[in-house]
């Protein structure tokens, strides 16, 4: 499989486990009706609805800045694709797939639903206190899996070739 073969199904297989993690946990499980659901002594499954950004910042719901970060996710995604054409290393090539496949699944829940569905909740207490990591979903794992892989490539990956 080529470079972009493995990029293009990386984004794919993101988009579409997101979006089945998101409907069945509305849907089937019915994670709004049961609330709070401990799986462990450190992770819950709570429904967040994020109308901002990453961790949730800028938290605007007018229609205006849901449509302006539409926008700029939309104009993302083409640059980041138009990359991974470009790309020749595997790494590369599916760090991005990994990028495009987690904007596409948020953007699919903005579009629906004006917000984007979180419902991954770390959590740690200690003394008495509870610490919590931000709600995320499976599009949020992949972009940070996407982008510690730039990360790593940027840093310890191969050279890139030197122009004569």
């Amino acid at each position: 499989m080529t470079p972009l073969g493995a990029g293009t199904l990386a984004a794919i297989v993101t988009l579409v486990a997101d979006q089945a993690s998101k409907l069945w946990l509305l849907n089937v499980f019915d994670l709004a009706r049961r609330g709070v659901v401990r799986v462990t002594p450190f992770f819950d499954l709570v429904l967040a609805w994020n109308i901002g950004i990453s961790f949730g910042w800028l938290q605007h719901d007018s229609q205006a800045a849901q449509l302006a970060l539409m926008a700029v996710k939309a104009l993302a995604v083409v640059a980041l694709a138009i990359w991974m054409a470009r790309s020749h290393t595997r790494l590369v090539t599916v760090a991005l797939g990994l990028i495009i496949g987690g904007a596409l699944g948020n953007g699919i829940d903005r579009l629906i639903h004006g917000a984007v569905v979180d419902f991954a909740l770390f959590h740690i207490e200690i003394g008495g206190n509870t610490y919590n990591w931000y709600v995320f979903n499976l599009a949020d794992v992949a972009i940070v899996a996407g982008v510690a892989a730039l990360l790593y490539d940027s840093f310890l990956g191969v050279p890139a070739a030197k122009a004569p």
